[in-house]
């Protein structure tokens, strides 16, 4: 951390057992152990709440453009709703006026169409005529 060699810390010992004598220097060393061990401390917990920060602050930027992401996609799953309701809708509106037409009676000038005799009823559908003729051909 300061890059301090033995060399130095053997300089600094001998300066702290003159300055400080014999008798208190094993106290001394103990405090600054316990001092420079609280500094450690919290250093360590300045880096945590600055890493926490680092992530939170990721996290924020994530959500956000997750989030402009969601709405993007919300708008894009809207406008194909409406589109698709405007459709139906148009589609209704024309199917009502076809039932209108085909639901009122025929002007007096035009012919009604005759009932199809001949077409076969729903049970009958597969059956082969009753006429009795010959069978048709068909090629293949």
């Amino acid at each position: 951390m300061f890059d301090v060699g033995f060399s130095e810390l053997m300089v600094i010992a001998v300066v702290a057992l003159i300055v400080i004598g014999p008798e208190r220097l094993p106290r001394v060393a103990r405090t600054m152990g316990h001092l420079f061990g609280r500094l450690q401390r919290y250093v360590n917990d300045v880096k945590a709440d600055i890493n926490r920060e680092i992530e939170l602050e990721e996290l924020r930027k994530f959500k956000t453009t997750f989030e402009d992401a969601a709405r993007g996609f919300e708008g894009t799953v809207n406008a194909t709703v409406d589109s698709v309701q405007s459709e139906v809708s148009k589609t209704e509106t024309e199917l009502n006026e076809l039932t209108k037409i085909e639901g009122s009676p025929a002007p007096s000038g035009t012919p009604q169409p005759a009932p199809a005799e001949a077409a076969p009823q729903p049970g009958e559908v597969g059956r082969e005529p009753q006429g009795g003729g010959p069978p048709e051909k068909t090629s293949v």
